[in-house]
């Protein structure tokens, strides 16, 4: 699973990306925080030089890379393996190259939602835009009163009325909620909490950001962070009224959406934070070779050359998992790939987190500030093992399956003795 392996299509895109990553989106960071402002202002706009790298990634031929080949000409009809070698590029410059590419969550699990559910008219008025990179959308699925990672337990209503359905309910880590371009909300509730199976319980509804009863309440902030003008933030619906068709697939079929939409997100998620693992062992690398303390340079410290070398087997043994599942969902499904997914989900996360936790320590005092972007990536890498699932819940998964599968085979075994 190397860089070989990739189509010649894909090894020139990958190349042009590289280029557009390290000499574009990585020198526009500065200028991207300037513009933000401070304050409140930094969700009030977009800064200017965001739309200027969305034309040259457009112009570039670097736009929607993340849409396979089942979708058609939506995308650039990379594989889940090609696009992971993409994913992690952009993960080096994570602030600005996914968006800059229109590669950037939630935006890609919800156009995937749409292209693949998506009803005719919804397509039209939500997708098209979204594919465009002229709005932006949010996926409200979390909330604060109930242990969400257990999705069953989501509290939000969404009932039926006349020819409309009313959504009610507390939201909170809404990713993309505070982002002025945000027109439209994926909202998950429970439309028939009577149903004997729990899983057939929950609906997703399309929710405009404009619709009345509609409250962005504040975006909350991630050690400090709060990733304006996107942000993570707290939302509430009250008694709001959407048409009876801006429903996701059908009734009771909010987690079938669900699942669908989060496979390939996770292993696009694993693979950025490989690119942020990349992006600072380079910046540890030229900190160690040029620094001296106590009369030689910190490079020729044997504690700091453990480090490294740990740090890189680290990256090997993450970017192996996520291929590897990447590879997996190319030649099955994300289905049948559940299991490698899921090692993928668990362990990268952790791994990164080590990493930068190593490139935090080498750099000293100056990895805790915001001159440079250690601890914002750890912030965002630190998400990870929260986001889509927290670890431990598909760890016990994972385990769950891993016995279920031995006992089958042990009885089966056994009944042919």
């Amino acid at each position: 699973m190397t860089f070989d392996q990739l189509s010649s299509r894909a090894q020139t895109v990958y190349k042009v990306l590289q280029d557009f990553v390290d000499n574009e989106c990585i020198p526009a960071l500065s200028i991207f925080e300037q513009q933000l402002g401070t304050g409140a202002a930094r969700f009030q706009s977009v800064p200017p030089i965001m739309e200027r790298l969305k034309a040259r990634a457009k112009q570039l031929g670097l736009w929607n890379l993340f849409l396979g080949p089942e979708f058609g000409d939506l995308g650039a009809g990379l594989t889940n393996f090609e696009y992971g070698h993409m994913a992690e590029l952009m993960g080096r410059c994570i602030r600005l190259a996914p968006e800059a590419c229109n590669c950037s969550a939630p935006d890609t699990g919800n156009i995937e939602v749409l292209a693949k559910y998506g009803t005719p008219s919804q397509k039209e008025r939500w997708l098209t835009p979204l594919l465009a990179g002229e709005i932006r959308s949010a996926f409200a699925m979390t909330e604060p009163a109930v242990a969400s990672s257990d999705a069953t337990n989501i509290s939000t209503s969404i009932s039926r009325q006349g020819n409309s359905w009313v959504v009610n309910g507390r939201k909170w880590w809404i990713t993309g909620a505070g982002d002025p371009r945000c027109k439209l909300f994926l909202v998950m509730g429970k439309s028939n909490p009577g149903s004997s199976n729990v899983h057939l319980q929950q609906s997703i509804v399309l929710v405009p950001a404009d619709t009345p009863g509609v409250q962005v309440v504040r975006p909350l902030q991630v050690f400090g962070y709060d990733d304006a003008p996107a942000g993570h933030c707290e939302v509430v619906f009250k008694d709001v009224k959407v048409p009876l068709d801006n429903i996701i697939l059908g009734e009771g079929r909010g987690f079938e959406v669900m699942q669908g939409r989060l496979g390939p997100g996770r292993i696009h998620h694993c693979m950025r934070a490989i690119g942020m693992a990349e992006r600072a062992m380079e910046l540890t690398l030229a900190r160690i070779t040029s620094r001296e303390a106590f009369g030689r340079k910190l490079a020729e410290n044997a504690v700091v050359m453990h480090q490294i070398g740990n740090c890189r087997m680290d990256v090997e043994q993450a970017r192996l998992l996520v291929l590897h599942a990447a590879d997996k969902m190319d030649r099955v499904d994300p289905k049948a790939a559940q299991r490698e997914i899921a090692i993928a989900k668990i362990r990268v996360p952790n791994l990164v987190l080590q990493v930068l936790d190593h490139c935090i320590q080498m750099h000293g005092a100056a990895g805790l500030g915001v001159d440079l972007p250690l601890a914002e990536m750890y912030a965002g890498a630190r998400c990870l093992r929260i986001a889509d699932g927290p670890d431990d819940a598909h760890l016990s998964q994972l385990g769950r399956n891993e016995i279920q599968k031995y006992l089958k085979k042990h009885k089966s075994q056994s009944s042919k003795l």
